[in-house]
C-alpha cells in the first residue's frame, strides 16, 4: 500500500479530475498497490485541490473492483499528528488518467413506496389513488395545527379522490409533554373506527392550546400533564360514543398505553431524515413545514403528471377584495327642514 507524506484534510468536495496525459504511467492493477509514479500523481493531485498542508501522510490502498466500465475503486486515508482519517472512497480510471469522486444512489422504481401507508386512516381517494400524502404529525405541535385546518381541507377539495392522505406519528415528547399520549389515544380509536380517528385528530389539532387547563374552576392554573393525559382520554371515549365504538375494548387500550407502535413510526420518520414536525411526503418527495397552499399544490400537480394524471387548472391564489376609499371631505349636514324649506321670496 503507497504511502505519500504531506496531506491533512477530509474531502468533502466531489470532483472529477485529470492525473495527467503527457508520460505514459503504469496502471492500476486490481488487487496490487498502485505503481509508485501513479500513487505520486495521485498525492500531488490530492495535494493541490484540497490545498493540503505538509507534514502528513497520504495512504493509498490497492485498487479493486468497480461497478463504474473504466474505473476501479481505491481508498484514501490521511493521518496527520498521530490522528488518521476514515477512508475516503474513489475512482481511478484504468488508463491512469482519471481520478473521481461521486456518490451513488439507487433509483427507486416508486418514490412513494418509499413510506407504507397500509393500515392507516385515511382522507381523500382510496388506496392506490394517484398520489399519496404522508404527514409525520405531532398531535400538540402548533404548525401542525395549522397545515392540518388549512392544507388538508384545500387539497380534498381541489384533487378529490385523486389524492390520498395518510398520518404518521412523530411526536416531539421531549418538547410537547402530552403528544405522546394524543398519539396513543387517536390509534386507539383508529383500531375501530377511521372516521372517529380523523374527527378526534380534528378536535385535537383545533383545541390544542386548551388542552391540560382543565375545567372552568382551573382556568386561571397553569396547564398540566396529568390533566391533559385525563382530558384526551376523556375526548377519546367521547369519540368512540359517537363513533360506536367497543367501549371494553378501546378502555383496554387507553389502560395499556402501549407506545410500541408509535415508536415505529417514529423510527420510520428518523430513518427519512425527519427531525421536526410538520413533514409532508408528497409521492415520496419530502416537503418541511408549514408552507403555503399554491407551492403543495404544485407539487401535488407535478406528481400527477408523473403518473399521466391530468392536475386541476392551474391554482391562482385569491386577491382579497380592496377596502372602499375613506371620502376626502365629511358631506355637508342637510336637515329635514331645509331640504323641504320653500325658495325665500
Amino acid at each position: 500500500m503507497p504511502i505519500l507524506r504531506r496531506s491533512s484534510l477530509f474531502f468533502a468536495a466531489t470532483f472529477l479530475s485529470l492525473l495527467g496525459c503527457h508520460a505514459q504511467v503504469p496502471a492500476p492493477v486490481a488487487g496490487q498497490p498502485l505503481p509508485l509514479p501513479l500513487a505520486r500523481r495521485v498525492e500531488v493531485l490530492l495535494r493541490q485541490k484540497a490545498q493540503l498542508p505538509p507534514g502528513s501522510i497520504i495512504n493509498v490502498s490497492p485498487a479493486t473492483a468497480s461497478d463504474l466500465p473504466g474505473f476501479q475503486n481505491v481508498s484514501v486515508t490521511i493521518t496527520n499528528d498521530g490522528k488518521t482519517s476514515k477512508p475516503i472512497s474513489f475512482l481511478i480510471s484504468t488508463d491512469g488518467k482519471t481520478l473521481a469522486q461521486f456518490t451513488k444512489w439507487d433509483i427507486p422504481t416508486d418514490p412513494r413506496n418509499m413510506i407504507s401507508d397500509t393500515g392507516r386512516p385515511s382522507r381523500g381517494g382510496p388506496e392506490g389513488a394517484a398520489v399519496l400524502i404522508v404527514g409525520f404529525d405531532d398531535l400538540e405541535c402548533p404548525f401542525c395545527a395549522r397545515i392540518h385546518a388549512t392544507i388538508f381541507p384545500a387539497l380534498t377539495q381541489r384533487y378529490g379522490d385523486k389524492v390520498r392522505i395518510v398520518y404518521k406519528d412523530f411526536p416531539l415528547d421531549s418538547i410537547h409533554p402530552w403528544a405522546m399520549r394524543a398519539a396513543v389515544d387517536v390509534n386507539c380509536l383508529g383500531a375501530q373506527s377511521p372516521t372517529g380517528y380523523w374527527s378526534l385528530v380534528d378536535y385535537i389539532h383545533a383545541h390544542a392550546s386548551e388542552i391540560g387547563t382543565g375545567t372552568t374552576d382551573d382556568k386561571d392554573k397553569e396547564p398540566t400533564v396529568a390533566r391533559a393525559n385525563a382530558e384526551l382520554d376523556q375526548l377519546t371515549r367521547e369519540q368512540a360514543v359517537k363513533s360506536k365504538a367497543d367501549a371494553t375494548q378501546l378502555d383496554a387500550c387507553l389502560a395499556k398505553q402501549d407506545t410500541t407502535a408509535i415508536e415505529a413510526s417514529k423510527k420510520v420518520g428518523t430513518a427519512l431524515t425527519v427531525d421536526s414536525t410538520p413533514v409532508l411526503f408528497i409521492n415520496g418527495d419530502k416537503i418541511d413545514g408549514a408552507l403555503p397552499a399554491e407551492f403543495i399544490f404544485g407539487i401535488v400537480d407535478d406528481a400527477l403528471r408523473a403518473e399521466g394524471v391530468t392536475p386541476p387548472p392551474p391554482y391562482v391564489v385569491p386577491v382579497p377584495p380592496v377596502a372602499p376609499a375613506a371620502p376626502t371631505t365629511a358631506p355637508k349636514p342637510t336637515t329635514p327642514a331645509a331640504a323641504t324649506a320653500p325658495p325665500a321670496k
